[in-house]
């Protein structure tokens, strides 16, 4: 007599800080994504044609825009992650990866911590692209007009929306905010270190992070460590989704850096 097939895991309420992209009957495994500053969970909703279909794929929506653009914006590091960790810890515990890019990056890293601190073991991958541990320690970024500057310095394929008046004006409020937060935001040089492997990406061109900056990333786990460095600048990820995609579930490896 053939064993029943596993009923399908159930999927908690809806969480406004979580945007389902992929909704597999049966999830193996769950990519979580964390978009940049002034990005949202739409950043990532091409990768479900990309991702294995039995792969659930989730964008983190932080509060201020799309679907949540009347809540208030989060000004700092440690209340988002809260908040994010505590929605994430809510969900079956599946093999899960974290992608982050940029300041998701950050997010992404210090989300971790804080589930691993919680007891959770089902992340088993963190993927850090675009930025170093410490930031770019550049001078921070504190006007509408040094904003709008830096994002048409990183190449986002988005800078000219910032020429129509009407659209800056709806854009520079998350834009701001997630400037200052990422300014201010200094990692803890005495965070406990991951247990998570950990893969670092990068453009040969980010005017952000050199390859080098983005392997710094080894020293804050004690789980494997590999960086891969694609053509491109800052926003490398545009052109480079499906590879990026598909890099970020592989299996964790190793690799000489």
């Amino acid at each position: 007599m053939p064993l029943p097939l596993p009923l399908p895991l159930p999927l908690p309420p809806t969480s406004p800080y979580l945007t389902r992209h992929t909704r597999p009957e049966r999830p193996a495994r769950r990519l979580v994504c964390f978009p940049h500053a002034g990005g949202a969970a739409s950043f990532y909703r091409d990768w479900g044609q990309y991702v294995d279909p039995s792969v659930e794929l989730l964008a983190v929506q932080y509060p201020g825009r799309e679907n949540r653009f009347r809540e208030p914006l989060v000004p700092a590091m440690d209340p988002l992650v809260s908040a994010v960790a505590g929605e994430l810890l809510t969900l079956p515990a599946l093999p899960t990866v974290f992608f982050g890019h940029s300041m998701g990056a950050a997010v992404a890293y210090e989300t971790l911590v804080r589930l691993e601190q919680a007891g959770a073991e089902h992340v088993t991958r963190l993927c850090v692209s675009g930025r170093s541990p410490d930031g770019s320690g550049g001078p921070a970024v504190r006007t509408d007009d040094e904003v709008v500057a830096a994002v048409r310095s990183l190449g986002g394929t988005n800078a000219a929306v910032f020429n129509d008046p009407d659209l800056r004006e709806l854009l520079l409020p998350a834009l701001s905010n997630d400037y200052r937060l990422i300014d201010d935001y200094r990692r803890r040089t005495d965070a406990p270190v991951l247990r998570a492997a950990v893969h670092a990406l990068t453009g040969d061109r980010d005017p952000q992070v050199t390859p080098d900056e983005a392997a710094g990333w080894r020293v804050v786990t004690s789980g494997s460590f590999s960086l891969t460095v694609l053509r491109g600048d800052h926003f490398y990820l545009v052109p480079a989704a499906e590879e990026v995609a598909r890099i970020a579930m592989e299996p964790a490896r190793s690799l000489p850096v």
